[in-house]
């Protein structure tokens, strides 16, 4: 629920409203603005309605918030919400690009990325340590091994750090190495993995599921939030679909639903949304007119060799490309690439 209160409510009437709400074993919420101070409650409604709030002669109004997700709710949370990874704000005028290998798998293969993407003008370093797999017998990531190697690329070239973690028994050793932590799709509705990241005070690059509603990621990054981390970056990476022509079919419409209802940043994967290395550069173009705030994307030194998605992955060059085909786009959406 959102109270709004008049101009001429002190702070000390606000911090009084909050105790109210807070005695009655509800979390308030104070989120003051430029004109109205707006404090919000979340719990049970028919408890706050025995307040009565709306005959506070200092309340304005009192609103429901409609949507099942509150805090990552547009209605709780009017203003767009900009995620610091490791000083690079993501969610602002620049359009952030993540970069870097599905799996981290030698020191050379990975510095000799690093500095690549670096180059092209590459914001934030990716790198998997652990790989959650199909197949039982496929490349499962080198583990903390892996999680060594990419924090020494990512001292060498100065940029922070994004991977995947997978269980809450992992959370705290990548917590050590990364700045920020990804959920995958697989595990986008592990919630108590969720909750555990709520609590370990990073970022989240949050994944939407293969076949997850857009309401359903939402009420994931719900759980992150709810459990004290405002910091979730979401990612639209593609679902599976009755098409076979491309690995997922990559839903662009997703970005404006999410831009429309909440207001954490979004992201996308053009890599995991079409499985085919051709058809990364286009989809990053258009996910830049449809308004996302970054990319992330699979640049591997040697696609051929690698031991995970050499499919979908960019060799140095046509990354390169790739960035300089993206600035006119970042442009005409009035944003910048660097």
């Amino acid at each position: 629920m959102i109270i709004v209160l008049k101009p001429e409510a002190t702070r000390q009437h606000a911090e009084e409203l909050l105790a109210r709400i807070a005695a009655l074993g509800l979390t308030p919420l104070h989120m003051p603005g430029t004109e109205r101070v707006v404090l919000g409650a979340l719990g049970d409604e028919r408890v706050l309605e025995s307040l009565h709030l709306d005959a506070d002669p200092l309340v304005e109004s009192v609103q429901r918030v409609l949507a099942p997700y509150k805090l990552v709710s547009r209605e709780m949370h009017p203003h767009d919400t900009v995620v610091d990874v490791g000083g690079v704000s993501v969610g602002g005028a620049r359009v952030v690009v993540m970069a870097g290998p599905c799996a981290v798998e030698s020191p050379e293969q990975m510095r000799e990325t690093a500095r690549a993407v670096k180059d092209a003008g590459a914001a934030v370093l990716r790198g998997g340590a652990f790989k959650p797999r199909t197949s039982p017998y496929a490349f499962q990531g080198l583990g903390r091994r892996g999680l060594e190697i990419l924090r020494d690329a990512s001292r060498e070239t100065g940029l922070p750090v994004v991977t995947e973690v997978m269980e809450v028994a992992d959370v705290a050793l990548v917590g050590e190495f990364a700045d920020a932590f990804q959920v995958g799709a697989r595990s986008m509705q592990n919630f108590r993995l969720l909750q555990a990241l709520g609590a370990a005070g990073k970022p989240v690059v949050l994944k939407r599921g293969m076949a997850a509603k857009v309401e359903d990621l939402l009420l994931a990054a719900e759980y992150v939030l709810a459990a004290g981390n405002p910091d979730v970056i979401l990612c639209e990476r593609g679902i599976q679909t009755f098409e076979t022509a491309t690995r997922n079919t990559l839903d662009l419409n997703a970005i404006p639903v999410i831009k429309e209802r909440s207001h954490l940043p979004v992201i996308v994967d053009p890599s995991h949304g079409t499985g085919r290395r051709e058809l990364v550069i286009p989809m990053a173009k258009a996910a830049l007119a449809c308004g996302a705030d970054g990319l992330l994307v699979e640049v591997h030194r040697d696609p051929a060799a690698a031991l995970s998605d050499g499919r979908q992955s960019l060799d140095p060059r046509q990354f390169a490309a790739l960035m300089r085909e993206l600035a006119p786009f970042a442009a005409a959406a009035g944003r910048t690439l660097t």
